[in-house]
């Protein structure tokens, strides 16, 4: 075994070791992906009128069920699809969708921010992917000019993971319209529940449904359950259940979370003054960072802020510092981020209040005062 422990050695001695811990429950979150705070709300666990809670295979065997049908109807209405289909997570629809839409001839694009998913549904198809520069709209039109004439797959995100900030849909959607032969697909993961009037995403709010051949939508964000539906055409779908291996072969959701999903959604019709008091809370956190002068962070408009950080120690013991204030903050490390681009990542929730983020500020502040202007550790 000495070809894993050797490898495991090499990143433990380069400061690159990932491992579990057990998070603090106690602590004031500003860590999560539950924006809204709907993963502590136990009414979309309620039992419900149902006549299994096992799925008992893939959906294609015996894990299919109406009430799985009738909430991939619900949330495409939501979402103004035509239609769409539930994977068991944001990676399984990315891998699934990414993995078996583009044949041997065609070009699969995306932006290099996107999630590993999506990289990773292009490099198991069989066809040719490239990225192109964060949100460069010339980059992109190159890469799509030498693409050729097949069928050319665009992939952005609508809120970027690990920087939070926007893609320039309306920019990138126009020049996909100049193209019959461009498909463009949006993750908005990061969008939903905090951006359109109910939270039905950034794609929504700018009114742009009608250009995406597909658009992914998960569940384990600001929804609080777990899981992922592609949205689409009926066709799609369709090409989906024949040729998707992760949704083929993958035994289905349990009905209780299906259930948790739809009553997810039902609640996020209700949410306007919960959302809007996550977009104040946002604005209220840039205002006080801008005001307090600490370097390296950007102000967002949505609920992912970043303090640049370089060095995965560094990083490290800027976020040990937060924790033993009883701040939940996690730094995210290279090679989950380029080295050098290391960081604090800060999630702002409906439910933090405004002396929580005066709290955080202070405690940043006071790592900032021991950076230098490049936002290394003065050690």
């Amino acid at each position: 075994m000495d070809f894993l422990s050797n490898k495991l050695q090499k990143r433990k001695e380069e400061g690159l070791l990932r491992q579990l811990s057990l998070v603090d429950r106690s602590a004031i979150n500003f860590s999560s992906n539950d924006y809204l705070g709907f993963a502590k709300n136990s009414n979309l666990w309620e039992p419900g009128t149902i006549d299994k809670y096992g799925s008992t295979g893939s959906r294609l065997l015996t894990g299919n069920a109406a009430i799985t049908e009738e909430t991939e109807a619900f949330i495409a209405a939501f979402h103004k699809a035509e239609t769409g289909l539930i994977y068991n997570s944001g990676y399984d629809a990315n891998t699934g969708l990414f993995s078996c839409i583009a044949a041997k001839d065609d070009t699969i694009i995306y932006d290099e921010y996107c999630h590993a998913s999506i990289k990773d549904g292009a490099r198991l198809s069989l066809a040719k992917h490239y990225s192109f520069r964060h949100n460069d709209l010339e980059h992109l039109e190159s890469k799509i000019e030498r693409a050729g004439g097949n069928n050319i797959f665009v992939a952005i995100e609508s809120i970027y993971s690990m920087d939070g900030d926007m893609s320039d849909l309306k920019g990138i959607a126009t020049l996909v319209e100049k193209y019959n032969n461009v498909y463009l697909i949006v993750d908005e993961a990061h969008a939903t529940g905090v951006f359109g009037d109910h939270g039905e995403g950034l794609v929504q709010e700018l009114g742009l449904e009608n250009i995406f051949f597909a658009r992914v939508y998960t569940f384990g964000k600001a929804l609080g359950c777990q899981g992922a539906i592609v949205l689409g055409s009926q066709l799609l779908r369709d090409y989906l259940i024949n040729f998707s291996r992760p949704f083929i072969y993958t035994t289905a959701l349990p009905l209780p979370n299906i259930l948790a999903i739809k009553r997810a959604y039902q609640l996020l019709q209700n949410q306007d003054k919960n959302i809007q008091l996550l977009k104040d809370r946002i604005q209220y956190f840039n205002k006080k960072t801008s005001s307090s002068g600490i370097q390296n962070i950007k102000a967002n408009q949505s609920a992912i802020q970043v303090m640049i950080i370089p060095g995965n120690e560094n990083a490290r013991a800027a976020a040990k510092h937060l924790q033993s204030k009883h701040f939940d903050v996690r730094p995210v490390l290279s090679p989950t981020v380029p080295a050098g681009k290391e960081r604090l990542r800060i999630c702002i929730h409906s439910y933090n209040s405004e002396r929580e983020i005066d709290g955080l500020i202070r405690e940043l502040c006071q790592i900032n005062s021991i950076l230098n202007p490049e936002g290394m550790a003065l050690l």
